[in-house]
């Protein structure tokens, strides 16, 4: 299925016939494919490439890019009604005929109203995302007909997931933007990987290039998941000065909150520095001197702590506010460098992936020719 990706680069000083190239590109396009077959089995797409939910950003266009471009988008539905989630759906279909996914909050009051909305139509894919899911939600999903992925954190937790009938597992290590963990992509791939074989895995979380994706997937990995990168798409709706602040921030830029005191829990999401970075910061210590002070209860101190993002994402993504706004992004923002299609992302991370193997299979040749 990966031949239809665009040239790949040719080892150093390489010169080879257009159609010996041809063949030979081919060979390891099979090899790519050999690699993540149970992705792509399972997803149904020509790459086991998923783009991660991003609310906002994660919305018809984008997702229909994704999947038209041979990947497999996921809509994230956020706190989305069912009504708003069933017209996101509907248009997306309307955009392409390739499957995608929708991305449910377990915590979500309403996710079993959710669920019959993605079984109405007929939504193949369904990501639970958020924390332990229920056994009703998943069995709900089953039985829709769906395929259920879910997060899991640790390997005792991706055990019990598959206890429980889901499909396949997505591990996502802190470096990935919006609300992480304590863990590393890549300790986490080391834990989980080796051990966790029966359903396919997905790693997400820090991945910008093709060689890392090749990487995992010669860990064990079935595929990848990728949402930072995709933001700067031209089909993503995200607005100019959003995507900007993206494209001129380097990896270090997009850093974890900042908790100041642990009486006063700051639920961890990475994010590009900016002003209200600071400003939360100073919040955070006002809020905890009037509670010492007696002027707040802890109750109402945590309140104020966890109000002050309220409507943030939206502001920085759809009105431009990167000021004031959320700009929630991971690690792997460092690669995005220019706003490119979705097509010419996905080409190249294919292209950095089959360069490797090109690489490894001409030193290979070398060596048994001397």
């Amino acid at each position: 299925m990966s031949e239809g990706i665009g040239p790949t680069e040719l080892p150093a000083g390489e010169r080879r016939p257009a159609r010996l190239w041809d063949l030979r590109r081919e060979h390891l396009g099979a090899e790519l494919d050999r690699l993540w077959a149970r992705g792509q089995e399972l997803l149904g797409c020509d790459f086991a490439i998923m783009g991660g939910a991003m609310t906002w950003v994660s919305e018809r266009n984008l997702v229909a890019a994704i999947s038209s471009n041979g990947g497999f988008g996921v809509i994230a539905s956020g706190s989305m009604s069912p009504e708003l989630l069933s017209a996101e759906i509907c248009a997306t279909k309307a955009l392409t005929r390739r499957p995608f996914g929708v991305n449910l909050i377990t915590l979500h009051p309403r996710l079993l109203e959710l669920i019959e909305v993605c079984a109405e139509y007929q939504v193949g894919h369904v990501v639970l995302a958020g924390g332990l899911p229920s056994s009703i939600a998943v069995n709900k999903i089953k039985q829709s007909g769906a395929r259920v992925l879910c997060f899991a954190p640790a390997l005792g937790f991706a055990r019990k997931l598959v206890r429980m009938g889901v499909d396949a597992i997505v591990i996502e290590g802190n470096e990935a933007g919006g609300h992480i963990g304590p863990v590393s992509t890549g300790v986490l791939a080391q834990e989980i990987l080796p051990h966790l074989t029966s359903v396919p895995v997905f790693v997400a979380g820090g991945i910008g290039r093709g060689e890392a994706m090749l990487a995992y997937l010669e860990m064990g990995a079935s595929g990848v998941q990728l949402g930072t990168r995709f933001v700067c798409a031209h089909e993503s709706i995200a607005h100019p000065r959003f995507k900007q602040a993206f494209i001129r921030a380097p990896a270090r830029d997009a850093v974890a909150s900042v908790q100041l005191d642990p009486r006063f829990p700051v639920i961890p999401v990475r994010a590009l520095a900016n002003p209200a970075t600071d400003r939360f910061i100073a919040l955070q210590r006002r809020v905890i001197d009037r509670c010492a002070r007696g002027e707040l209860s802890q109750k109402e101190a945590q309140l104020e702590i966890e109000h002050f993002w309220a409507g943030a994402l939206r502001a920085a993504v759809i009105d431009g506010d990167i000021e004031r706004g959320s700009l929630m992004a991971g690690q792997s923002v460092g690669f995005v460098t220019r706003e490119q299609s979705t097509a010419e992302i996905l080409e190249e991370l294919i292209s950095q992936a089959l360069a490797v193997l090109a690489a490894r299979s001409e030193r290979a040749r070398t060596a048994s020719a001397e």
